[in-house]
């Protein structure tokens, strides 16, 4: 039985996950301000104006405020929007520099590593869009704000919203393995051994915030945290170093996701560590 459980442990293939926050994480602006706000006739900075205010007058959520105001756009202007719509919106979104190739080069990586990687979004931008992005279907699980449709497709009513708070329930789902939206047994209590993914093997990956709670939640847990910023803009490292002096987050650097750059010499460092971590914890357990 000894024996056994020893051999198990040996043959175990460590798990890991990276969460990432979308807009201004992978992509340089709100993925609403490309293509959606301009179809109505907007400049972004007149409906985000206008969203902010309808959520501070009537004390609402602001992501329910600004998917509202789609939906008010729509009737007004009747052009209802459909899923199809998003989908294609998010095919023409920016993202930064090597985000296309990332995911191969990071899964290969730690896959030389004998980890097996999975990659998450956990955003308040709109699921449809990112499913419709060139780099969808490197996700295991899309979790962001989305809608309700009519029997013909078209966007009716919030089905999620997901802000700053609730964000963090998707690092327990992930951990937990209860990847549902609607499944309340990732409240239940779970032994550290018995988790899909550790939390200390967690990176979360975001920009600003809405991201704080997650970042300092997969931190305290002893997973890593990495807090970015446009590499365009002057003085923005200098803004989120008061992150880490505060102690929200483990590292800070430019949303460069190209071969040799900052992040991607970062991410293989702690996937070399995550390596090591286990090898030492197999070794322990079989003294």
């Amino acid at each position: 039985m000894y024996e056994e459980a020893i051999k198990e442990i040996r043959v175990r293939k460590p798990k890991m996950a990276i969460c990432y926050d979308f807009d201004k994480t992978l992509s340089p602006d709100d993925m609403q301000t490309f293509t959606l706000i301009p179809s109505f006739g907007l400049d972004k900075k007149t409906f985000w104006e206008e969203s902010n205010a309808l959520a501070k007058d009537n004390l609402m959520d602001n992501n329910l405020a600004w998917m509202y105001q789609l939906l008010n756009y729509s009737r007004a202007n009747r052009l209802p929007i459909k899923k199809e719509y998003f989908n294609k919106i998010g095919a023409v979104v920016p993202l930064y520099n090597g985000v296309t190739t990332w995911f191969e080069r990071m899964n290969k990586y730690a896959d030389s590593k004998g980890i097996e990687l999975e990659h998450y979004i956990i955003s308040s931008g709109l699921k449809e869009i990112i499913e419709g992005s060139k780099i969808a279907s490197q996700f295991k699980r899309v979790y962001a704000s989305s809608y309700l449709y009519t029997a013909d497709g078209v966007a009716e009513w919030p089905a999620q919203a997901v802000n700053y708070t609730n964000k963090t329930q998707f690092i327990f789902r992930i951990a937990k393995g209860f990847y549902e939206e609607y499944d309340e047994r990732v409240n239940n209590s779970m032994n550290d051994d018995a988790l899909t993914i550790p939390y200390e093997n967690i990176v979360y990956i975001g920009d600003s915030a809405t991201d704080i709670p997650c970042m300092r939640l997969v931190k305290n847990f002893g997973g890593h945290s990495i807090a970015v910023y446009n590499p365009d803009q002057k003085g923005a490292r200098r803004e989120m170093a008061s992150l880490i002096h505060d102690n929200r987050v483990s590292h800070v650097c430019p949303a460069d996701y190209s071969p040799g750059s900052e992040m991607d010499v970062l991410v293989r460092t702690i996937i070399d560590k995550i390596d090591l971590d286990d090898r030492l914890e197999k070794l322990e357990a079989v003294k």
